[in-house]
This record gives C-alpha cells, sequence and structure tokens, in this order.
C-alpha cells in the first residue's frame, strides 16, 4: 500500500479528528526495543553536542528525508540572557539547523510563541546567529490568533479544542527542542511543556488542571524528534530566572517524548532536591495517556562522551 505525506493528508483528511495528522515518529520500529524507547545523551564538548546525541539514534537522514520542511521549536519565550538557562542555547539551535541541512532539508523555519517583547527575546536568545542561510531558514515569532488554527483534542479531558500553530500542519518534520529548566507551576519545564509555546489560548490551560492540559497537548502536537539543552540548567528561579544555573553540557535526545523527559529530570536536582519523571504531574499523565514511557527502568539509555 502506498503511503501518504502528511501533506496529502492534511488536504484529503479535512474532516478527520486532527489528532492523528500532526508529526508522527519515523524511527518507531528501529528505535524500540524489547525493554523500552531509546534515550541518546552527550556530554562533553558543546560544539558536538546535538550530532553525537543524534548519531546515537542512528544518524540525522533517519529523521529528516532530502526536500523536508523542518519546523523547529527552541524556547526563546523570554528575554532573558541564555547564559542563564531560561531559553535554548542559540549554539545548540544551530547545531540542530546544520544538521537538517547536511540531510538535505530543503525550508527550515525557527517558531515559539514569546512571552515577553519579541524583539528583546531574540536579540537577547541571541537566535538571529542561526540564521545563516535567509533563503532556506527563517524565525517566526507566534503573536496572533490567525497563525493558529482549531484541531480537536481526541481523548481530552481538560481539552476538547486547542488552537495550534499552523505552521505544524505545513511542516514535513518538526523538531522540539526545549532547555531544560525549572518552572514555579508545572516544577520543570523540558519537551512536553515546551509545546505550550505553540498554543494560542495558553491562558485557558491555567483555568483547569495543568498538568493534565499540557499532557493532553501531546495527543495533538507530535515531535519527530525531541532534543533537550541541558548545556546549563537553570535548576531554580525558572521559567524566566535568575535563578542557580548549573553547566551540564548535556543534550539528551529521543522519539519518545516523555521518555526524554523522564530521564532528564534526574540528570540534576531542582530546587535542590532530586525527583524523577513520575514526581512531575504532566510528565506523569503524559504516561498515562500511553503518550510514552516513564519508567526509567524500561528506557534504553545510551550515554556517549563527547571530546
Amino acid at each position: 500500500m502506498k503511503k501518504i505525506t502528511r501533506r496529502e493528508f492534511f488536504k484529503i483528511g479535512a474532516g478527520i479528528t486532527f489528532a492523528s495528522m500532526l508529526p508522527r515518529t519515523i524511527l518507531s520500529a528501529e528505535q524500540e526495543t524489547a525493554t523500552g524507547p531509546l534515550v541518546a545523551v552527550a556530554h562533553g564538548e558543546k560544539s558536538k553536542l546535538v550530532k553525537s546525541a543524534i548519531n546515537t539514534l542512528g544518524g540525522i537522514k533517519k529523521f529528516i528525508n532530502p526536500g523536508d520542511y523542518v519546523l523547529i521549536k527552541p524556547n526563546i519565550s523570554f528575554a532573558a540572557n541564555n547564559e542563564n538557562g531560561a531559553t535554548t542555547s542559540a549554539a545548540i539551535t544551530k547545531q540542530v539547523v546544520e544538521l537538517c541541512f547536511e540531510a538535505g532539508a530543503e525550508k527550515i523555519k525557527i517558531i515559539d510563541f514569546p512571552l515577553a517583547n519579541s524583539e528583546l527575546c531574540i536579540a537577547k536568545s541571541g537566535i538571529k546567529k542561526v540564521l545563516v542561510n535567509s533563503k532556506k531558514i527563517s524565525l517566526l515569532m507566534l503573536n496572533k490568533e490567525q497563525q493558529f488554527i482549531g484541531v480537536s483534542v481526541s481523548g481530552g479531558h481538560e481539552l476538547k479544542r486547542v488552537k495550534i500553530a499552523r505552521e505544524l500542519l505545513k511542516a514535513d518534520k518538526f523538531i522540539n527542542l526545549p532547555i531544560a529548566k525549572s518552572h514555579s507551576a508545572t516544577g520543570v519545564s523540558l519537551g512536553i511543556k515546551n509545546l505550550m509555546g505553540l498554543i494560542w489560548n495558553r491562558s485557558y490551560l491555567h483555568r483547569v488542571d495543568l498538568h493534565r492540559a499540557i499532557a493532553e497537548l501531546g495527543l495533538v502536537i507530535k515531535p519527530d524528534l525531541t532534543i533537550v539543552d541541558a548545556t546549563k540548567v537553570l535548576a531554580s528561579g525558572g521559567p524566566g530566572g535568575p535563578g542557580k544555573t548549573i553547566v551540564l553540557n548535556t543534550v539528551i535526545a529521543g522519539v519518545d517524548m516523555v521518555a526524554v523527559d523522564s530521564y532528564t529530570v534526574g540528570l540534576t536536582r531542582w530546587y535542590d532536591r532530586s525527583f524523577q519523571g513520575k514526581d512531575v504531574k504532566h510528565i506523569l499523565a503524559a504516561s498515562e495517556l500511553g503518550l510514552g514511557e516513564i519508567d526509567i527502568e524500561k528506557i534504553v539509555v545510551k550515554n556517549v562522551q563527547v571530546e
């Protein structure tokens, strides 16, 4: 049976629930093992971390095909110096972009919905350093309701419908690129929490069960790959800082967003305390929704030291 592309699926599936229409993982058969999903962890030389982590997963060409339009979602929502761990490192974002171009990506768009003034967020994050090929790469800072489209949330309890960024429907591949940081409302902000930067009505989530609602975003927004920037972790004072910043020089990557988040939570101490994935309500809720593996004992973790 001939497979259709995501774009073709969107054209013929206008009347179908959108829950099955967003990016699908493309490595499930290879990445899943008898014991669980694979999470790659690269430590060491910062300039080589992303490539080392992705190579451990099988290489970027396992994810990105020639001609793909790739959407990358870092966390650049705060007008904060990225050295304090509040925003995804521009250097890490650039590594992701370069790998996608190496794999033959035709177009890349970096996207986020800033909580502060867009121009200040752009300036403070240093993201302009990533825009090296103006014809093939661009930056989209969401700020208008017409940039979003309402979709049904199949299986949602707190969210029956939500407005998501239209670009998600246009892209061939979606890479989730959060910074690892603490968060005053959710404990931590990692891959699952980073999806909030792709919806319009964020305030609504704070009027219902926030943790369950965040998890339910994973029912309609499904990254092809999650890469967590843990080079400098904001271990307290998040999400905007200032707070305690810990240098880990680490990148964590995987297809299973719940597994990636669950592993990352245990990588360091938050608020001078140790946590597991099950201790974070939105990660636990995502696991209960069947969105991924939370049990660290069932996750295949492959570490690589980068020199």
